[in-house]
This record gives C-alpha cells, sequence and structure tokens, in this order.
C-alpha cells in the first residue's frame, strides 16, 4: 500500500471510529470476522451499474478478488458512461436485471431506494438464495428480505464515495439468514476499496450521516481554508494543495498517535498566538455546533427516507 493509500484509509477511519467500547453499551457486536476466504475469484453481479459500482467493481479486480470478465453489470441503455467504463475493465453490461441475478455468485443491489422494489420483485422466478449485498440507501433488512425468496441471505452495506480512490469507509449489517461466511465474503470484498466494520444495523443511518455524508463536510472545510489562503494572499493552487493535505495530515496524527483530538489541538495552540486566535473566532461562529447539529440532521433525514421507503 503506498503512502497516500495508507494515509487515505488511516484518514476515514477517523471519519468513522465506532469503538468496541460503544459497540457494548447496549449493542451486540459480531466477533471480528478473519479474512482468510478463499473466495475462487468470485462471479460478481452488480444490479446498477452507477458510479459506486464502477468503483467497488474496480476495486474487487484490484485486490484480486475477481476479474473483469467475472462481472456482469446491469445498467440504462442510455448510460453510455457506465457502459464504457465496464467495458474498459473487461465486463458485460446488460440492460436487464435476470441475467445478472443468473450469473453472480455474489449479487450487489446497488440502484436507487425506489428502484429496489421492481428489482428484487426480478428475484422471485429464481429461488437461488444467492448472497445479496444491497447499497440501496434506506432499504431495510427486513423490507429486503420480505421481498426476497424465503431464507435468502442478505447484507445491508453503506460504503461512502471515497471507495472511488480506495480510501472507503464501509460499513454492514447482516440480514437473519446471513452467516458468517456470507459476512466474511462481505468484509474482504469492501476491504479492498477502505475500510470495513460491521455494526448493528440501527447504526446504519448515523453511519450515513458521518461518513457517508461526512466527505461533503470535509470538502467544504478545505475549500474554505483555501479561500482564506487566498484572501490572504496565496495562490490557489498552492491553497488548495495545503487545505487538503493539512485535513488529510490531522486525520493522520488523530490515528498514529492515539492520542484525543484535543490534546493534539492543545499542542499546536501557544499561547497568544494564531492558533488560539482562529480558534476563538470558529468557536465564535460555532463550527463544533454545527457540525453535530448537521450530523444529527443528516441521520433524522436518513431515517425520513428510510421509513418512506419501507412501506413503499
Amino acid at each position: 500500500m503506498c503512502i497516500v493509500e495508507r494515509n487515505c484509509d488511516i484518514f476515514f477511519r477517523l471519519y468513522f471510529a465506532v469503538s468496541d467500547q460503544h459497540l457494548a453499551d447496549g449493542e451486540v457486536k459480531k466477533q471480528k470476522i478473519p479474512l482468510n476466504i478463499d473466495t475462487n475469484m468470485l462471479k460478481i453481479g452488480f444490479l446498477g451499474g452507477g458510479k459506486m459500482a464502477q468503483a467497488l467493481a474496480k476495486g474487487f479486480i484490484r485486490a484480486g478478488l475477481s476479474k473483469g470478465e467475472m462481472i456482469l453489470a446491469s445498467c440504462l441503455p442510455n448510460d453510455t458512461g457506465s457502459i464504457e467504463t465496464f467495458k474498459e475493465m473487461g465486463s458485460n453490461t446488460v440492460f436487464t436485471n435476470v441475467p445478472v441475478i443468473d450469473h453472480g455468485d455474489v449479487l450487489i443491489l446497488s440502484v436507487k431506494p425506489q428502484v429496489v422494489p421492481k428489482v428484487l420483485s426480478e428475484f422471485r422466478v429464481h429461488d437461488n438464495k444467492k448472497l445479496l449485498l444491497s447499497i440501496a440507501m434506506g432499504t431495510s433488512l427486513t423490507s429486503l428480505e420480505k421481498a426476497l425468496p424465503k431464507e435468502t441471505p442478505v447484507i445491508r452495506v453503506m460504503p461512502n464515495t471515497p471507495a472511488l480512490v480506495g480510501c472507503g469507509a464501509t460499513v454492514f449489517a447482516r440480514g437473519k439468514y446471513a452467516n458468517d461466511k456470507d459476512a466474511e465474503i462481505a468484509e474482504k470484498l469492501f476491504s479492498s476499496v477502505g475500510i470495513c466494520e460491521e455494526v448493528p444495523e440501527n447504526f446504519i443511518d448515523p453511519v450515513t450521516a458521518l461518513a457517508a455524508s461526512g466527505p461533503a463536510y470535509i470538502y467544504m472545510v478545505i475549500e474554505a481554508m483555501a479561500d482564506g489562503g487566498v484572501k490572504m494572499g496565496l495562490t490557489r493552487p498552492i491553497a488548495y494543495k495545503l487545505a487538503a493535505q493539512t485535513v488529510l495530515g490531522a486525520g493522520t496524527m488523530v490515528r498514529e498517535t492515539n492520542l484525543h483530538p484535543g490534546q493534539l489541538k492543545d499542542d499546536v495552540t501557544s499561547p497568544a498566538g494564531s492558533t488560539i486566535t482562529a480558534i476563538h473566532q470558529l468557536e465564535k461562529h460555532g463550527l463544533r455546533s454545527a457540525l453535530i447539529n448537521a450530523i444529527e440532521a443528516a441521520t433524522l433525514r436518513c431515517r425520513e427516507v428510510s421509513s418512506q421507503a419501507n412501506k413503499n
């Protein structure tokens, strides 16, 4: 792993730091799954071939878990960009879902929530009970299992967009029919595009607000920091580069030193210096409260979307 990938891995662990202690507080976490399975070069079917599906496919191939010719994705006929991307990987695409259901050892549901019921209805004539990994937002395990042939193993997965560069932060929750082997496959697949942790399903919405939406918050921080540098005379390219590297470096410091972020902040803050002056301004404008409120609001919106999706 190169230094950039390693730092990305560490940084996105900062977004998603669910400690065993927190999980122990009223929640049950499955024992850590050893990644020692023989995947036998899995045939993978993507039900939906958008950006996330493409990122995952590239990661699986890069990690040696599959080959391009062993991956099949369903795409819309007019989605020429996705079709071309899969073609470049050596993968085939189709315009219907049934061939994908027939093809894959593992199936990945990667469509928009409103399309999920239609796709799941196509499983009714295929009682093959293949492992289904769903990255569709808002669709609960109960809803998925109810719509699928009885005892189909289902795992609900929530990745984030930095998976596109191998720095994803992913969590998954297993359904009632998914066994340890199924969970092991999910963890190994999604670990190939970043970090991956198993959590209880009721963590999915706050994880979505924190890790899936989180990159957008940090992009805004990077942009704002760069704007500040430009205001004070820096060129735009150097300002963006420094802001991005500073965010990455700070995350790395938290992970590698195991020190509390507050202590690391104090280490940078000299008496009567520029840093404490800047921190005072951030506190006056409510930086912490804004981020906390943002994650709370995003979680509540996720729950609203989930509620609507699971009524349909």
